[in-house]
């Protein structure tokens, strides 16, 4: 056989192994966009249907009143005292997770890494990860409430929210703070920077736009939440800004008072009451991702 006959067949078997890893390539990629659509079949139909039933009440009347002296069967009313019951508890949570959990984050990445005390942080904190939030509204009922007799308020349902906030917090601030390549620091050590303004000046600003997004993120999670708010937070009709004294009402929970009330009024307030949510979760990731163009060197030149 000649030299000319060997390399016809190596040319031929390269052909075919090509042309076998780019069918199973294809196939892939292929499997890859099934799963894609088959995932956003379910979001669609959510968002399809709360927009389609929410509309209905969606109103300024809806943003701008209480339930107040508003009965079940009645038309009227509002989500006004529950849209500003969710965004002062959102804001107390947050508060109270965000510099725990970076500071939480700086501990573990600059100074805990390897020690037995930043193993034991990590472990708790995986532990609270998976914390059901049913359970933070019980620790904070029986802590708060019960064992110190403090009143249902928006401040005990912000306690529950930041149970669930500060682990999400801490992970995605410890996840940005590795990203930040150890040059920059040794760099900055090298002109005799101490290390936690090096910290401050140097590792913090560089991950700034990934912990901006992981905290947006925690935000828009606990926006949502429903148990621990009924066990600490209470109902209440009326418009109550003091989330320190007395009950306060927060979007889930108004979502889940009317839907409980089996008639139309107030089923349409309880789809009204998700869309208003769900813009609410929206513009905070409109929010989040602006901030990471923002701070991104494409988007300020």
């Amino acid at each position: 056989m000649t030299a000319v006959q060997h390399a016809g067949i190596r040319r031929g078997g390269i052909q075919r192994i090509s042309a076998a890893r780019r069918f199973k390539d294809r196939f892939v990629q292929a499997l890859v966009y099934l799963a894609f659509a088959l995932a956003l079949v379910p979001l669609v139909a959510v968002l399809w249907m709360v927009i389609a039933n929410g509309l209905a009440r969606f109103d300024m009347e809806f943003l701008t009143h209480s339930m107040r002296n508003i009965g079940a069967t009645d038309a009227g009313g509002g989500a006004y005292h529950a849209i500003l019951g969710t965004l002062e508890q959102v804001l107390l949570a947050s508060a109270i997770s965000i510099p725990v959990g970076l500071l939480t984050a700086i501990y573990l990445v600059e100074y805990g890494e390897g020690g037995r005390l930043g193993r034991a942080i990590s472990f708790f904190v995986d532990v609270m990860t998976g914390i059901p939030s049913v359970v933070s509204g019980l620790f904070i009922l029986a802590f708060w409430v019960l064992a110190l007799g403090m009143p249902f308020s928006g401040f005990a349902g912000a306690l529950a929210l930041s149970i669930l906030m500060m682990p999400t917090v801490v992970r995605s601030a410890e996840e940005m703070l590795r990203l930040v390549p150890n040059d920059l620091r040794e760099a900055s050590y090298a002109l005799g920077v101490p290390k936690w303004r090096t910290i401050i000046r140097v590792v913090l600003p560089t991950s700034f736009t990934g912990i901006a997004t992981g905290v947006m993120l925690a935000i828009a999670r606990v926006a949502g939440e429903t148990a621990p708010l009924l066990l600490t937070v209470f109902f209440t009709d009326s418009i109550n800004a003091d989330p320190f004294n007395g009950p306060q009402m927060g979007l889930p929970l108004y979502v889940f008072d009317q839907a409980a009330r089996p008639t139309d009024t107030a089923i349409d307030r309880a789809w009204a009451g998700a869309l208003t949510l769900i813009l609410i979760v929206m513009l905070l990731n409109l929010v989040a991702r602006f901030i990471a163009w923002w701070r991104s060197p494409s988007g300020k030149s």
